[in-house]
């Protein structure tokens, strides 16, 4: 199994599978826009801006389920990336990351790497590292800063 097997809504409301980015290195994102971790947005767009030509994709999939902290509609949350952070990485449709109505992609991401003391997703900007054959390689917790993930990046691109 890989996260090739699941399709998503990209946040314009067209449906892609993630298929597409099959051979990419993929950082899998739940995002908020009115979260103390928002600003991490201007990191993770400073790390697609570095490596998307040596083939990583940030996906990004606001969520609504932590303290209500991304309320807006789809292209208010597109319009906010844009304007306040510059964001030109694929933003997705608002998911729930956690519960019965979880995404199926994230409750294969849960499974695959479970957090510190649950599997479940504990707040916004948890972040999911894939490989190039779409096998979750590792989890990070929000408070990770993207910077923080550029080793582990460069080592997934070598793979």
């Amino acid at each position: 199994m890989s996260v090739y097997q699941f399709k998503a809504e990209k946040i314009n409301g067209n449906e892609v599978s993630l298929s597409e980015y099959e051979g990419k290195v993929l950082l899998i994102v739940n995002t908020a826009s009115k979260c103390g971790f928002t600003s991490q947005l201007e990191g993770l767009q400073g790390l697609y801006n570095t490596y998307q030509q040596q083939g990583l994709e940030i996906l990004g999939f606001p969520c609504n389920q932590f303290n209500s902290q991304d309320p807006g509609s789809n292209e208010e949350i597109e319009e906010f990336c844009q304007l306040n952070y510059g964001v030109t990485f694929p933003m997705f449709s608002k998911v729930d990351v956690k519960g019965k109505s979880a995404h199926p992609l994230f409750t294969y991401l849960t499974d695959e790497a479970k957090g510190l003391l649950t599997k479940q997703i504990k707040w916004n900007f948890t972040k999911f590292l894939v490989d190039k054959n779409g096998e979750v390689m590792d989890r990070f917790a929000p408070q990770t800063k993207p910077e923080e993930l550029e080793k582990a990046i460069q080592e997934a691109l070598k793979q």
